[in-house]
């Protein structure tokens, strides 16, 4: 096993939407071969499975009032809450290796994790299930696993000082009434790792933890001493190409939810309203409306206006320009809103 240097000009990268998207440059684009491992640290978001509906897992009111970012990852598994205290590790695995890697065994890619977390103190910490490591009979570590051909990741969380009440308010989803056939996030109760480590590894910062962890991983007395493959100028041409294509788009992240295909969000000065939207063709073929501009009943009222209409501005201003609506929203906004669903790409 090798180590996946993912800083770039020399700097720890905290974005968590450029972490989130290397495990697919590095399966279906560089492909380096064997088993290589790589450990990074996200500023505070929410990563969600790529076959999950946001609003039925993720607080969204919350990840906007406290700068949550929300990303969507190319794997599945449920939706779970990162920050500067959460560590996340991704086995990189292409073609043969000449240690025990294996698809779909996440046992292989726990153990090596569980043993150095007994050599920093942690001794009760297990593997629970087939992909959960716990302490305390409590989840510290989620793993999933996504294939590309011969290559594939394998990876998770790892929990050592992270805000626990910032992850159940994210976590708490506001919007109760939908139903549907995506994948659904199993909740768990879930605890720290830092405070079962040995006293003199509970006083580290988060990178001083993740240093410790890999030379316990790598069996090495320094970070030097581990064979790296550090990502050049060339890779992270082609990871921001991607970036930029896809994984950055609001449409990937917020509107691949199952049954849309794509994502508005606008605010106002009376609140905001945000639109799933099915479109086909230049026809809006279904809606879901959330946010707190509008009243129950008024959302119920905007998805059926904009059910089965043209992607057209004068037929969404027609659609839009309601008595109801123009009780909440001046004529200026309503355009502004219709202006919103008109654009193709953002």
């Amino acid at each position: 096993m090798f180590l996946i240097d993912t800083s770039r000009d020399g700097k720890p990268v905290y974005d968590p939407i450029v972490n989130q998207s290397l495990d697919n440059y590095l399966i279906n684009d560089l492909k380096l071969p064997g088993h290589g491992l790589m450990v990074y640290i996200n500023e505070p978001s929410v990563i969600v499975g790529v076959n999950q509906n946001v609003f039925a897992e993720v607080n969204v009111p919350y990840l906007r009032e406290h700068n949550i970012a929300l990303v969507r990852r190319t794997s599945g598994g449920g939706a779970v809450y990162h920050d500067r205290g959460n560590l996340v590790f991704e086995n990189i695995v292409v073609g043969d290796t000449d240690d025990d890697a294996q698809w779909g065994n996440y046992r292989v890619f726990a153990q090596p994790i569980l043993d150095a977390l007994h050599e920093l103190g942690a001794t009760d910490a297990v593997l629970r299930g087939n992909s959960d490591l716990v302490v305390n009979d409590h989840k510290f570590t989620g793993m999933t696993m996504v294939k590309s051909g011969d290559a594939y990741a394998a990876g998770g969380t790892l929990m050592y000082d992270m805000d626990l009440q910032a992850a159940s308010q994210a976590l708490h989803p506001v919007e109760t009434r939908i139903n549907g056939k995506w994948v659904k996030s199993n909740r768990s109760n879930i605890e720290n790792i830092k405070g079962h480590l040995a006293p003199e590894y509970q006083q580290l910062t988060s990178e001083g933890f993740k240093t410790q962890l890999l030379l316990k991983l790598f069996h090495a007395e320094r970070l030097e001493d581990i064979e790296t493959y550090h990502l050049n100028d060339h890779d992270w041409q082609i990871i921001d190409e991607r970036l930029a294509e896809q994984y950055r788009t609001v449409d990937w992240n917020f509107g691949a939810n199952p049954g849309f295909n794509r994502y508005r969000f606008k605010h106002f000065d009376a609140g905001s309203v945000a639109l799933n939207l099915m479109v086909e063709g230049q026809q809006i073929t279904k809606a879901a409306a959330y946010g707190d501009l509008l009243d129950d009943k008024q959302t119920r009222r905007l998805e059926g206006q904009l059910t089965n209409v043209a992607l057209d501005k004068s037929e969404l201003q027609k659609r839009l320009s309601k008595r109801w609506l123009r009780k909440v929203l001046s004529d200026t906004e309503i355009d502004a809103l219709v202006n919103e669903l008109l654009i193709e790409k953002q």
